[in-house]
């Protein structure tokens, strides 16, 4: 029975090791300082240690990337003005490689975001505000575009002037894809039909967001009642009741620090697994991110505002098992992790640096 008690207690510490255990990659822009694009980390969420694996080589500025559900492909955007495309890469865990299997132009200006299922990508162009629907083949290699959407429209800020559609997502029971319009002030809910070929986004509801907010990253309440949405201009969170496609505000809540004015840029979000704590990130002039707590009506209160130890945090990454959060401060060329409080949802910076040139995009995998 001892012996017994004794393979169990080693099989219990084995696999808690295993589960530990993650890859991190690391979208860049290329066109600042040297940067090879993308960077693959070994990552351990129970020290929050990271060390660099491999790399990709000639690759232009992949600032945003999706991993497919297999874990076998990535797709980034390569966001370089009129010239921009989307790639397809083979990722081979095994050895930490990434392998260029095909590019397609992106059919937009500077895409920005990127999303993928078994069957599509589909992209964010910021610059002409166009959604590209892009189809896979069974190599993960993109085929031609099936569908184009430009969107037309503007508002009240100087940088409205044209749609920037800035983020695209699925619900989250993959009846839809929903587009934030940064420059239009506008949120779009297509219907999704993954093989409608032209009609595979087909316009569903508009929602008005307040004018010259400025859209840009949303998240999903695990419960899919409630849509957080971070608009980049003014600081604002807005907390929507959420019921097929149809958004209702219940909150208005900023990320701009109190009592000064200071500069803003709200960037990106993410909320914890439990929905009982959500996270923002604000640029500009602050450079900091705030913690709120998510209650049971949705509802959120501010529990912590703290600096991100660097300059314009574009995005950043609570990791698999909730023990840290990870910040990609794009402007001072790092990556700073924070230790995460499970019961509070507090953060504090463990003085740990991850340097590397433009941080735009981190993204999580399993190590297997």
């Amino acid at each position: 029975m001892m012996k017994l008690y004794r393979l169990l207690i080693l099989f219990s510490i084995i696999t808690a090791n295993a589960q530990s255990n993650y890859k991190l990659i690391v979208g860049t822009y290329t066109n600042e300082c040297e940067s090879e694009g993308m960077y693959i980390y070994d990552y351990n969420a129970t020290d929050g240690g990271v060390k660099l694996k491999g790399s990709s080589k000639g690759v232009i500025n992949p600032s945003f990337l999706t991993v497919s559900t297999d874990r076998k492909y990535i797709y980034s955007v390569n966001e370089n003005g009129t010239k921009s495309t989307i790639s397809s890469f083979k990722y081979i865990q095994s050895n930490d490689k990434i392998e260029l299997i095909n590019k397609k132009d992106a059919e937009g200006i500077d895409p920005c975001h990127i999303i993928t299922d078994d069957t599509n990508v589909v992209v964010a162009n910021y610059s002409d505000g166009a959604i590209t629907v892009f189809g896979k083949k069974g190599d993960g290699s993109l085929a031609n575009p099936k569908q184009v959407i430009k969107h037309k429209g503007s508002s009240i800020a100087p940088q409205q002037k044209s749609p920037h559609i800035h983020m695209v997502q699925f619900s989250p029971d993959n009846k839809y894809v929903i587009a934030t319009d940064l420059g239009a002030d506008k949120m779009y809910v297509y219907n999704y039909n993954p093989k409608g070929d032209k009609e595979t986004l087909v316009l569903k509801e508009v929602k008005d967001i307040k004018a010259g907010s400025g859209p840009r990253h949303f998240v999903f309440n695990p419960n899919g009642v409630f849509v957080y949405l971070l608009q980049e201009l003014d600081a604002t969170l807005t907390v929507f009741y959420y019921n097929d496609a149809k958004m209702e505000t219940i909150q208005e809540i900023s990320v701009a620090p109190q009592d000064t004015d200071a500069q803003n840029s709200a960037a990106d979000i993410h909320i914890t697994k439990d929905g009982k704590f959500l996270y923002a990130t604000n640029r500009g002039e602050v450079n900091s991110i705030t913690v709120f707590q998510v209650h049971a009506n949705g509802k959120l209160s501010k529990v912590q505002q703290l600096p991100t130890g660097g300059v314009a945090p574009r995005n950043f990454a609570i990791d698999p098992d909730e023990n840290f959060v990870l910040v990609a401060n794009q402007k001072s060329n790092n990556i700073v992790i924070f230790k995460r409080d499970k019961t509070t949802g507090m953060l504090s910076d463990t003085g740990n640096r991850v340097e590397v040139c433009q941080p735009v995009c981190l993204v999580f995998t399993d190590s297997k």
